[in-house]
């Protein structure tokens, strides 16, 4: 299970994230504890209240848990998990939440801690907790049977292609596929010696190399889209300076902009939104089965639960029968009975409970397999439209060298012919 944590302030914030369902298709409110509310923004604003009795400026600690994609994992071991976190960090006894998410088929969790002892007024210190959330991690997939991440064995094999949040919203703001963008240019960085050869990679590509405003070096799309070379590479900026040279020796990032836009993208921008157009009705009945299918769920899941709440207060209802009142109550307390049956009672309950639990597991688990099925045709099918996108933008870096340098392919009759920018490949 990856656990990745902050200390962090911004209750509201947080709180709204937590619920917000535009970006998941299910949100679950597992655990509210320690707090009077017993809803989430309730809970947060009365961390963010004891708060402002202490000069803690980070009063609430957040973890997501993340399981294997492909296992079935039970809320108890989300719940063990938790558990185990709070008695490494010191956090036992803190008020907690626990947030289940669902999305694209994965489910993972979200735990937030108030930092704050209320007896004390101070701050739960901890220290080394990344350190101490990776020993954990490690622990949760030794006992839950999971085939451990590479990463987790060796640091070094972690995936070259792993890109931050911020990645990811700029190339999804230029259209393009993060982990698509970060590997080709980490392919023009391994096999280009220098400055020149990796330009030229890069534009075989449909990227060119300018001078960035803060970064040095950068990769910039024909749409202005800036990657930062360094960060694409996993590099120092001192590193890329010393293998491709001085960054004001380029063009800027304007400079960059005004030659695009006089030499490549009047002619190809037209065939770049055809293939936007393309990609999103390409996707737009896997979207609307998506939306079916959540609908779906959530029903089968509010139907489920209905039932069981009313099942349950039929069965309180016999079990409180059980128990006499008047004299034949104090007979019963007098012979032992009373206790017997409210033993039996207790027990009954606690299996209930279990049984409920493992009802909406098994409903959950095989409404994953469904959504989880569907989510490979959505990956595909971002994958081809990736795939056809940067195809086009390699397109605009050969369009450019045929008009610039006046270089030909030959045909098989071997007479020259200029090789047109191609339209989107609808039949690929």
């Amino acid at each position: 299970m990856i656990l990745k944590a902050s200390q962090r302030s911004g209750a509201k914030q947080l709180g709204q994230h937590l619920l917000k369902t535009e970006e998941n298709e299910h949100v679950e409110i597992h655990e509210i504890s320690g707090f009077l509310s017993d809803d989430l923004m309730g809970a947060m604003k009365e961390a963010r209240a004891l708060s402002l009795g202490t000069k803690c400026k980070q009063h609430l600690f957040s973890v997501s848990l993340n399981p294997p994609s492909a296992e079935s994992v039970r809320s108890e071991v989300f719940e063990g998990a938790c558990n185990m976190i709070e008695e490494r960090l010191g956090l036992k006894g803190q008020p907690r939440m626990i947030v289940f998410h669902e999305k694209e088929g994965r489910r993972h969790a979200h735990a937030v801690w108030s930092r704050i002892d209320a007896d004390t007024m101070t701050a739960k210190p901890l220290p080394f907790f990344k350190r101490k959330l990776n020993d954990i991690a490690k622990q949760l997939y030794l006992e839950n049977g999971w085939s451990m991440p590479d990463g987790f064995r060796d640091p070094k094999l972690r995936d070259p292609r792993s890109f931050t949040l911020e990645d990811w919203q700029q190339a999804k703001r230029a259209g393009l596929d993060a982990r698509e963008v970060k590997a080709t240019i980490q392919e023009c960085w391994a096999k280009s010696d220098g400055g020149p050869a990796f330009a030229k990679a890069l534009e075989e590509r449909g990227l060119f190399l300018a001078q960035g405003d803060r970064r040095g070096h950068v990769a910039m799309s024909i749409e202005g889209s800036v990657f930062p070379i360094s960060r694409m590479v996993d590099r120092k900026s001192k590193e890329v300076t010393a293998r491709l040279g001085d960054p004001k020796d380029l063009r800027t990032v304007e400079q960059t902009a005004r030659y695009i836009g006089e030499t490549i993208a009047p002619r190809l921008s037209r065939y770049i939104t055809e293939a936007k157009r393309v990609a999103a009705n390409s996707m737009k009945p896997l979207t609307e089965q998506k939306l079916a299918m959540q609908t779906l769920h959530q029903q089968e899941r509010k139907l489920l639960a209905d039932k069981q709440r009313e099942r349950h207060l039929a069965e309180q209802k016999a079990r409180s029968e059980r128990l006499r009142t008047g004299a034949k109550g104090v007979w019963d307390v007098l012979t032992g009975r009373y206790f017997k049956v409210r033993k039996q009672n207790e027990m009954e309950a606690f299996f209930g409970v279990q049984r409920d639990r493992a009802q909406r597991h098994d409903l959950i688990s095989a409404q994953l397999k469904d959504r989880q099925s569907l989510q490979i045709q959505i990956v595909a099918q971002r994958e081809r439209n990736a795939r056809q996108v940067l195809g086009l933008y390699r397109d605009a870096a050969q369009y450019r060298r045929v008009m610039q340098d006046g270089r030909f392919d030959l045909d098989r009759s071997d007479q020259p012919r200029v090789i047109p920018p191609r339209g989107p490949e609808l039949g690929r």
